[in-house]
Protein backbone atom coordinates (compact mmCIF):
# COMPACT_ATOMS: atom_id res chain seq x y z
CA UNK A 1 0.00 0.00 0.00
CA UNK A 2 1.51 3.25 -1.22
CA UNK A 3 0.95 6.35 1.68
CA UNK A 4 0.62 9.95 0.37
CA UNK A 5 1.42 12.43 2.03
CA UNK A 6 0.15 16.46 1.88
CA UNK A 7 2.41 19.92 2.90
CA UNK A 8 1.10 21.12 6.18
CA UNK A 9 -0.41 17.73 7.31
CA UNK A 10 1.25 15.53 9.70
CA UNK A 11 0.83 11.69 8.39
CA UNK A 12 -0.68 9.49 10.97
CA UNK A 13 0.04 5.59 10.47
CA UNK A 14 -2.57 3.40 12.56
CA UNK A 15 -2.24 -0.43 12.37
CA UNK A 16 -2.10 -2.69 14.64
CA UNK A 17 1.50 -3.89 17.19
CA UNK A 18 4.39 -5.12 15.18
CA UNK A 19 2.66 -4.82 11.93
CA UNK A 20 5.16 -3.00 10.21
CA UNK A 21 4.82 0.93 11.46
CA UNK A 22 8.13 1.60 12.66
CA UNK A 23 9.68 0.11 9.60
CA UNK A 24 7.48 2.04 7.36
CA UNK A 25 8.92 5.22 8.96
CA UNK A 26 12.50 4.10 9.08
CA UNK A 27 11.78 3.63 5.00
CA UNK A 28 10.66 6.96 4.39
CA UNK A 29 13.87 8.55 6.68
CA UNK A 30 15.90 6.41 4.75
CA UNK A 31 14.08 7.69 1.10
CA UNK A 32 15.13 11.30 2.69
CA UNK A 33 19.00 10.68 3.36
CA UNK A 34 18.64 9.13 -0.47
CA UNK A 35 17.42 12.37 -1.88
CA UNK A 36 19.94 14.49 0.12
CA UNK A 37 18.47 15.60 3.16
CA UNK A 38 20.73 15.63 6.30
CA UNK A 39 20.43 12.89 8.52
CA UNK A 40 20.88 15.68 11.75
CA UNK A 41 17.26 16.97 10.07
CA UNK A 42 15.66 13.62 11.29
CA UNK A 43 14.75 13.44 14.56
CA UNK A 44 13.42 10.02 15.59
CA UNK A 45 11.43 9.29 18.82
CA UNK A 46 10.16 5.91 19.95
CA UNK A 47 7.64 6.48 23.32
CA UNK A 48 7.41 2.99 24.12
CA UNK A 49 11.26 3.17 24.70
CA UNK A 50 11.51 2.86 28.52
CA UNK A 51 13.34 6.01 29.03
CA UNK A 52 10.58 7.91 27.98
CA UNK A 53 8.16 6.09 30.19
CA UNK A 54 7.61 9.18 32.44
CA UNK A 55 7.65 11.58 29.94
CA UNK A 56 4.04 14.29 29.76
CA UNK A 57 3.38 16.88 27.52
CA UNK A 58 5.47 19.48 28.99
CA UNK A 59 8.86 16.42 29.07
CA UNK A 60 7.52 16.77 24.91
CA UNK A 61 8.60 20.09 24.38
CA UNK A 62 11.71 19.80 26.00
CA UNK A 63 12.71 17.44 23.68
CA UNK A 64 12.45 20.07 20.48
CA UNK A 65 13.78 22.58 22.73
CA UNK A 66 17.25 19.94 23.45
CA UNK A 67 17.05 19.30 19.51
CA UNK A 68 17.11 22.90 18.47
CA UNK A 69 20.04 23.47 21.26
CA UNK A 70 21.84 20.86 19.22
CA UNK A 71 21.23 22.45 15.91
CA UNK A 72 20.05 26.25 16.85
CA UNK A 73 20.87 27.34 13.05
CA UNK A 74 17.83 24.87 11.40
CA UNK A 75 15.36 26.52 13.69
CA UNK A 76 12.98 28.51 11.17
CA UNK A 77 15.40 28.22 8.47
CA UNK A 78 15.51 24.12 7.59
CA UNK A 79 13.03 21.75 7.30
CA UNK A 80 12.97 19.07 10.00
CA UNK A 81 11.91 15.80 9.71
CA UNK A 82 9.77 14.47 13.11
CA UNK A 83 9.35 10.49 13.43
CA UNK A 84 6.75 9.90 16.68
CA UNK A 85 6.51 6.59 17.19
CA UNK A 86 3.68 4.91 19.38
CA UNK A 87 2.85 8.86 20.44
CA UNK A 88 -0.63 8.11 22.30
CA UNK A 89 1.63 6.44 24.94
CA UNK A 90 1.98 10.32 25.85
CA UNK A 91 -0.67 12.21 27.39
CA UNK A 92 -1.54 15.04 25.61
CA UNK A 93 0.21 14.31 22.64
CA UNK A 94 -2.07 15.96 20.44
CA UNK A 95 -1.38 19.82 21.42
CA UNK A 96 2.23 19.43 21.21
CA UNK A 97 2.05 18.07 17.26
CA UNK A 98 -0.28 20.86 16.79
CA UNK A 99 2.15 23.87 18.16
CA UNK A 100 5.13 21.84 16.26
CA UNK A 101 3.65 22.18 13.00
CA UNK A 102 2.22 25.87 13.73
CA UNK A 103 5.41 27.38 14.77
CA UNK A 104 8.60 25.19 13.64
CA UNK A 105 9.34 24.68 10.07
CA UNK A 106 8.73 20.78 9.84
CA UNK A 107 6.89 17.57 8.69
CA UNK A 108 5.62 15.30 11.33
CA UNK A 109 4.90 11.64 10.88
CA UNK A 110 2.92 9.57 13.73
CA UNK A 111 2.56 6.13 14.46
CA UNK A 112 0.30 4.69 16.85
CA UNK A 113 -1.94 1.59 17.95
CA UNK A 114 -5.28 2.78 18.75
CA UNK A 115 -7.73 3.81 15.73
CA UNK A 116 -10.26 5.42 18.02
CA UNK A 117 -7.47 7.40 20.27
CA UNK A 118 -6.00 9.16 17.90
CA UNK A 119 -8.53 9.48 15.60
CA UNK A 120 -10.50 11.45 18.33
CA UNK A 121 -7.29 13.19 19.20
CA UNK A 122 -6.76 13.98 15.42
CA UNK A 123 -10.26 15.37 14.85
CA UNK A 124 -10.85 17.29 18.40
CA UNK A 125 -7.15 18.63 18.98
CA UNK A 126 -4.97 18.95 15.42
CA UNK A 127 -8.69 20.81 13.74
CA UNK A 128 -7.34 19.13 10.03
CA UNK A 129 -4.13 19.18 10.52
CA UNK A 130 -3.35 15.58 10.15
CA UNK A 131 -4.45 12.67 7.52
CA UNK A 132 -4.64 8.98 8.78
CA UNK A 133 -3.55 5.93 6.89
CA UNK A 134 -4.11 2.57 8.42
CA UNK A 135 -1.15 -0.04 8.06
CA UNK A 136 -2.25 -3.52 8.28
CA UNK A 137 0.42 -6.97 7.91
CA UNK A 138 1.18 -8.07 4.76
CA UNK A 139 -1.45 -8.16 2.14
CA UNK A 140 -0.78 -11.13 -0.12
CA UNK A 141 0.53 -9.00 -3.03
CA UNK A 142 2.73 -7.36 -0.49
CA UNK A 143 4.19 -11.12 0.98
CA UNK A 144 4.54 -11.84 -3.09
CA UNK A 145 6.85 -9.10 -3.04
CA UNK A 146 8.61 -9.95 -0.27
CA UNK A 147 9.34 -13.12 -1.57
CA UNK A 148 10.46 -11.54 -4.81
CA UNK A 149 7.61 -12.89 -7.13
CA UNK A 150 5.56 -10.69 -9.68
CA UNK A 151 1.90 -11.43 -9.11
CA UNK A 152 0.72 -9.08 -11.55
CA UNK A 153 -0.20 -8.83 -14.87
CA UNK A 154 -1.01 -11.37 -17.21
CA UNK A 155 0.25 -15.43 -15.37
CA UNK A 156 1.88 -17.27 -17.26
CA UNK A 157 0.99 -21.35 -16.27
CA UNK A 158 4.53 -21.48 -14.77
CA UNK A 159 4.36 -17.89 -13.17
CA UNK A 160 0.45 -19.13 -11.99
CA UNK A 161 1.90 -22.32 -10.16
CA UNK A 162 4.56 -19.81 -8.96
CA UNK A 163 1.72 -17.35 -7.22
CA UNK A 164 0.02 -21.13 -5.81
CA UNK A 165 2.96 -21.96 -3.76
CA UNK A 166 3.48 -18.87 -2.92
CA UNK A 167 -0.36 -18.57 -1.44
CA UNK A 168 0.48 -22.30 0.08
CA UNK A 169 3.17 -20.59 2.15
CA UNK A 170 1.13 -17.27 3.10
CA UNK A 171 -1.51 -19.57 4.27
CA UNK A 172 1.05 -21.17 6.94
CA UNK A 173 2.78 -18.25 7.97
CA UNK A 174 0.28 -15.40 7.55
CA UNK A 175 1.46 -11.41 7.01
CA UNK A 176 3.37 -10.35 9.96
CA UNK A 177 6.89 -9.25 8.30
CA UNK A 178 8.57 -10.53 11.34
CA UNK A 179 7.54 -14.45 11.46
CA UNK A 180 7.81 -14.17 7.47
CA UNK A 181 10.78 -17.01 6.68
CA UNK A 182 11.00 -18.17 10.12
CA UNK A 183 10.22 -22.06 11.31
CA UNK A 184 6.79 -23.05 12.61
CA UNK A 185 7.67 -23.56 16.68
CA UNK A 186 9.51 -19.65 16.22
CA UNK A 187 6.54 -18.40 14.39
CA UNK A 188 4.38 -19.48 16.90
CA UNK A 189 6.10 -18.54 19.60
CA UNK A 190 6.45 -14.52 18.23
CA UNK A 191 2.94 -15.14 17.69
CA UNK A 192 1.84 -15.78 20.84
CA UNK A 193 4.58 -12.94 21.93
CA UNK A 194 2.13 -10.69 19.87
CA UNK A 195 -0.85 -12.09 21.46
CA UNK A 196 0.47 -11.18 25.25
CA UNK A 197 1.56 -7.87 24.34
CA UNK A 198 -2.04 -6.75 22.66
CA UNK A 199 -3.48 -7.41 25.55
CA UNK A 200 -1.94 -6.35 28.15
CA UNK A 201 0.12 -3.21 26.60
CA UNK A 202 -3.16 -2.39 24.24
CA UNK A 203 -6.21 -3.37 26.79
CA UNK A 204 -4.94 -3.74 30.08
CA UNK A 205 -2.68 -1.44 30.67
CA UNK A 206 -4.25 1.47 28.18
CA UNK A 207 -8.10 0.87 29.58
CA UNK A 208 -6.91 0.33 32.95
CA UNK A 209 -9.25 -3.24 33.11
CA UNK A 210 -9.80 -4.52 36.35
CA UNK A 211 -10.52 -8.08 35.29
CA UNK A 212 -7.50 -8.57 33.31
CA UNK A 213 -7.85 -12.49 33.14
CA UNK A 214 -11.31 -12.35 31.70
CA UNK A 215 -9.92 -10.63 28.98
CA UNK A 216 -7.38 -12.82 28.65
CA UNK A 217 -10.15 -15.93 28.33
CA UNK A 218 -12.42 -13.59 26.20
CA UNK A 219 -9.74 -13.43 23.58
CA UNK A 220 -8.91 -17.08 23.56
CA UNK A 221 -12.20 -17.58 23.50
CA UNK A 222 -12.93 -15.19 19.99
CA UNK A 223 -9.75 -16.37 18.35
CA UNK A 224 -11.09 -20.24 18.84
CA UNK A 225 -14.19 -19.30 17.20
CA UNK A 226 -13.12 -17.09 14.48
CA UNK A 227 -15.49 -16.49 11.54
CA UNK A 228 -18.22 -17.84 13.53
CA UNK A 229 -21.22 -15.62 15.33
CA UNK A 230 -21.06 -14.90 18.91
CA UNK A 231 -23.52 -12.98 21.42
CA UNK A 232 -22.89 -10.66 24.05
CA UNK A 233 -25.40 -12.75 26.25
CA UNK A 234 -23.38 -16.45 25.33
CA UNK A 235 -19.81 -14.62 25.79
CA UNK A 236 -21.08 -13.38 29.37
CA UNK A 237 -22.42 -17.35 30.15
CA UNK A 238 -19.31 -18.26 28.81
CA UNK A 239 -17.02 -16.03 30.88
CA UNK A 240 -19.41 -16.92 33.79
CA UNK A 241 -18.98 -20.30 33.65
CA UNK A 242 -15.08 -19.84 34.42
CA UNK A 243 -15.62 -17.74 37.12
CA UNK A 244 -15.52 -14.45 36.09
CA UNK A 245 -17.49 -11.74 37.24
CA UNK A 246 -17.14 -9.07 34.64
CA UNK A 247 -20.28 -7.31 33.92
CA UNK A 248 -21.76 -7.29 30.01
CA UNK A 249 -21.08 -4.02 29.69
CA UNK A 250 -17.34 -4.57 30.41
CA UNK A 251 -17.71 -7.28 27.82
CA UNK A 252 -18.83 -4.62 25.35
CA UNK A 253 -16.46 -2.76 26.21
CA UNK A 254 -13.43 -5.65 25.55
CA UNK A 255 -14.87 -6.05 22.04
CA UNK A 256 -14.36 -2.52 21.26
CA UNK A 257 -11.27 -2.28 21.85
CA UNK A 258 -10.10 -5.25 20.74
CA UNK A 259 -11.02 -3.46 17.30
CA UNK A 260 -9.72 0.05 18.60
CA UNK A 261 -5.89 -2.29 18.66
CA UNK A 262 -6.77 -3.90 14.88
CA UNK A 263 -6.97 -7.02 16.62
CA UNK A 264 -10.34 -8.69 16.74
CA UNK A 265 -12.55 -7.15 14.38
CA UNK A 266 -16.52 -7.45 14.55
CA UNK A 267 -18.67 -7.88 11.33
CA UNK A 268 -22.61 -7.34 11.86
CA UNK A 269 -25.83 -8.53 9.97
CA UNK A 270 -26.51 -6.42 6.98
CA UNK A 271 -29.94 -4.62 7.88
CA UNK A 272 -31.10 -1.04 7.18
CA UNK A 273 -32.58 -0.71 10.64
CA UNK A 274 -29.15 -0.07 13.32
CA UNK A 275 -30.92 -1.45 16.04
CA UNK A 276 -31.47 -4.82 14.52
CA UNK A 277 -28.28 -5.38 13.23
CA UNK A 278 -26.60 -4.80 17.04
CA UNK A 279 -29.46 -6.94 18.35
CA UNK A 280 -28.74 -9.44 16.54
CA UNK A 281 -25.53 -12.02 16.49
CA UNK A 282 -22.31 -10.79 15.23
CA UNK A 283 -19.23 -12.66 13.30
CA UNK A 284 -15.55 -11.92 14.73
CA UNK A 285 -12.76 -12.08 12.86
CA UNK A 286 -8.50 -11.34 13.34
CA UNK A 287 -6.25 -8.99 11.98
CA UNK A 288 -3.72 -12.34 10.64
CA UNK A 289 -5.14 -15.73 10.06
CA UNK A 290 -1.90 -17.53 11.39
CA UNK A 291 -1.60 -15.62 14.11
CA UNK A 292 -4.90 -17.04 15.04
CA UNK A 293 -3.32 -20.38 14.17
CA UNK A 294 -1.00 -20.25 16.46
CA UNK A 295 -2.85 -19.18 19.85
CA UNK A 296 -6.09 -20.96 18.87
CA UNK A 297 -6.52 -24.55 20.75
CA UNK A 298 -7.33 -25.46 17.16
CA UNK A 299 -10.19 -27.49 18.74
CA UNK A 300 -13.21 -25.77 16.95
CA UNK A 301 -10.96 -24.09 14.63
CA UNK A 302 -10.99 -25.81 10.63
CA UNK A 303 -9.88 -24.71 7.33
CA UNK A 304 -12.97 -22.78 5.87
CA UNK A 305 -13.15 -20.23 8.96
CA UNK A 306 -9.43 -19.56 7.97
CA UNK A 307 -10.21 -19.39 4.92
CA UNK A 308 -12.66 -17.04 5.30
CA UNK A 309 -10.71 -14.97 7.75
CA UNK A 310 -8.00 -14.60 4.56
CA UNK A 311 -10.83 -13.16 2.78
CA UNK A 312 -11.99 -10.96 5.64
CA UNK A 313 -8.94 -8.98 5.87
CA UNK A 314 -8.11 -8.61 2.71
CA UNK A 315 -11.53 -7.12 2.34
CA UNK A 316 -10.87 -4.60 5.61
CA UNK A 317 -7.89 -3.53 4.12
CA UNK A 318 -9.73 -1.72 1.30
CA UNK A 319 -12.91 -0.86 3.22
CA UNK A 320 -14.54 -0.89 6.68
CA UNK A 321 -17.78 -1.38 5.10
CA UNK A 322 -18.60 -5.05 5.69
CA UNK A 323 -21.39 -7.10 6.92
CA UNK A 324 -22.21 -10.60 6.92
CA UNK A 325 -26.43 -11.53 5.03
CA UNK A 326 -29.03 -13.74 5.91
CA UNK A 327 -31.22 -14.29 3.28
CA UNK A 328 -35.31 -14.86 4.02
CA UNK A 329 -35.10 -18.38 3.95
CA UNK A 330 -32.23 -18.36 6.47
CA UNK A 331 -29.21 -19.05 4.42
CA UNK A 332 -26.00 -17.16 5.13
CA UNK A 333 -23.40 -15.21 3.19
CA UNK A 334 -20.32 -14.40 4.22
CA UNK A 335 -19.59 -11.11 3.29
CA UNK A 336 -21.97 -8.46 1.76
CA UNK A 337 -19.23 -5.34 0.83
CA UNK A 338 -19.06 -1.80 -0.75
CA UNK A 339 -15.53 -1.61 -2.45
CA UNK A 340 -14.30 1.63 -3.73
CA UNK A 341 -15.73 2.78 -6.75
CA UNK A 342 -18.04 0.27 -7.03
CA UNK A 343 -21.70 1.96 -7.59
CA UNK A 344 -22.96 -1.77 -6.56
CA UNK A 345 -22.16 -3.81 -3.46
CA UNK A 346 -20.21 -6.63 -3.56
CA UNK A 347 -21.75 -10.01 -2.41
CA UNK A 348 -19.07 -12.77 -1.72
CA UNK A 349 -19.35 -16.70 -0.30
CA UNK A 350 -16.08 -18.09 0.81
CA UNK A 351 -15.96 -22.45 1.40
CA UNK A 352 -12.46 -24.36 1.26
CA UNK A 353 -14.49 -26.55 -1.66
CA UNK A 354 -17.50 -27.23 -3.46
CA UNK A 355 -16.14 -31.01 -3.84
CA UNK A 356 -19.07 -31.92 -2.14
CA UNK A 357 -22.11 -32.20 -3.80
CA UNK A 358 -24.43 -31.34 -0.38
CA UNK A 359 -22.03 -27.72 0.07
CA UNK A 360 -22.21 -27.13 -3.30
CA UNK A 361 -26.17 -26.54 -3.21
CA UNK A 362 -25.87 -24.70 -0.27
CA UNK A 363 -23.52 -22.19 -1.03
CA UNK A 364 -25.13 -21.17 -4.61
CA UNK A 365 -28.43 -21.09 -3.42
CA UNK A 366 -27.35 -18.98 -0.29
CA UNK A 367 -25.69 -16.45 -3.25
CA UNK A 368 -28.59 -16.68 -5.77
CA UNK A 369 -31.10 -15.78 -2.82
CA UNK A 370 -29.10 -12.87 -2.18
CA UNK A 371 -28.16 -11.16 -5.24
CA UNK A 372 -32.16 -12.02 -6.14
CA UNK A 373 -32.80 -10.00 -2.82
CA UNK A 374 -30.49 -7.44 -3.25
CA UNK A 375 -30.97 -7.29 -7.02
CA UNK A 376 -27.39 -8.02 -7.38
CA UNK A 377 -26.56 -10.04 -11.01
CA UNK A 378 -23.52 -11.36 -10.27
CA UNK A 379 -21.57 -12.59 -7.06
CA UNK A 380 -18.26 -14.13 -5.99
CA UNK A 381 -17.63 -17.39 -4.34
CA UNK A 382 -13.97 -17.97 -3.07
CA UNK A 383 -12.55 -21.45 -2.79
CA UNK A 384 -9.20 -22.82 -2.12
CA UNK A 385 -8.59 -23.38 -5.46
CA UNK A 386 -10.70 -23.89 -7.52
CA UNK A 387 -12.76 -22.16 -10.46
CA UNK A 388 -16.02 -21.97 -12.43
CA UNK A 389 -18.81 -19.86 -13.62
CA UNK A 390 -22.04 -20.40 -12.80
CA UNK A 391 -25.14 -18.84 -15.09
CA UNK A 392 -28.12 -18.51 -12.47
CA UNK A 393 -31.45 -17.43 -12.89
CA UNK A 394 -30.53 -13.99 -11.02
CA UNK A 395 -27.60 -13.47 -12.80
CA UNK A 396 -23.39 -14.84 -12.82
CA UNK A 397 -21.76 -16.07 -10.00
CA UNK A 398 -17.90 -16.43 -10.37
CA UNK A 399 -15.77 -19.34 -8.61
CA UNK A 400 -12.71 -18.14 -8.18
CA UNK A 401 -9.66 -19.28 -5.93
CA UNK A 402 -8.24 -17.37 -3.05
CA UNK A 403 -5.15 -16.14 -4.61
CA UNK A 404 -6.53 -14.49 -7.65
CA UNK A 405 -9.19 -12.77 -5.21
CA UNK A 406 -6.77 -11.66 -2.77
CA UNK A 407 -4.71 -10.01 -5.88
CA UNK A 408 -8.03 -8.40 -7.18
CA UNK A 409 -8.29 -6.71 -3.39
CA UNK A 410 -4.74 -5.72 -3.20
CA UNK A 411 -4.95 -4.19 -6.99
CA UNK A 412 -7.52 -1.85 -5.08
CA UNK A 413 -5.38 -0.77 -2.79
CA UNK A 414 -3.05 0.11 -5.88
Amino acid sequence: MEISTLPGKATVCIGVRRGGKTTYLFQIMDRLLREGVPRENLLYLNFFDDRLHNLNREGLGLLTEAYYALYPEKKNAETVYCFFDEIQAVEGWEAFVDRLMRTEKCEVYLTGSSAQLLSREIATQMRGRALSWELFPFSFGEFLDFKGIDGTGPLSTKKRLTVQKAFDNFWETGGFPEVAGLDRLMRIKIHQNYFQAVLFRDLVERHNISHPRAVRDLAHRLTDNTATLYSINRLNGYLKSLGHKAPKAAISDYLNWFEDAYFLYTVRIFDASLARSNANPKKIYCVDHALVVSVASGILLNTGHLLENIVFTALRRVTPSIHYYKTKSGLEVDFVASLPNDRTRRLIQVCHSLAEPHTRKREITALNEAMTELDLISGTLVTRNETETVEMGHGTLKVVPAWQFLLEMDSLQA
